[in-house]
């Protein structure tokens, strides 16, 4: 008989990596653009640390279907996903993280006046993103980014 192990929970993985003293690199802030850098991999996931200075976000965008969940280490988020053709902001203060399925359409913005940092966590390991575009109420796909080449 073979046990099935469950799934790590990837918002659990997230507030492990919560604290940067114990990241393998050096936080950073980049006034040009958002910095990120991979913590960790494994078979099961991958592990990201981004860096928001004031203003700084992304597109909309999804994961190419991987899960995922993120985690605000410092500074607030802003996240905007799309209901009823419209963005809708949920603010994301430190210590707060958010799970997502592998359809999940968002776009995440430090819309505070302090330097933010999160820990996110994909399931796979991310291979594609798909930046999109809200026109008259409905996604249009922008461009597909690919890991290697985009990031």
């Amino acid at each position: 008989m073979t046990h099935h192990r469950p799934e790590p929970d990837l918002l659990t993985i997230a507030a492990g990596w919560a604290d940067p003293a114990g990241w393998p690199v050096t936080l950073r802030f980049d006034p040009a653009a958002r910095w990120y850098a991979r913590l960790a991999v494994t078979d099961e996931h991958e592990v990201w640390a981004l860096t928001w200075l004031p203003g700084q976000g992304t597109d909309l965008h999804d994961h190419g279907g991987s899960s995922g969940a993120f985690r605000v280490v410092s500074g607030a988020l802003t996240e905007e996903t799309v209901r009823a053709g419209r963005l809708r902001p949920r603010l994301l203060p430190a210590g707060v993280g958010r799970r997502f399925g592998p359809r999940h359409v968002h776009q995440v913005t430090n819309r505070g006046p302090a330097p933010a940092v999160s820990v996110h966590v994909y399931r796979p390991a991310l291979l594609r993103m798909t930046r999109y575009h809200l026109l008259d109420g409905r996604l249009r796909v922008a461009e597909v980014a690919e890991a290697g080449r985009s990031w």
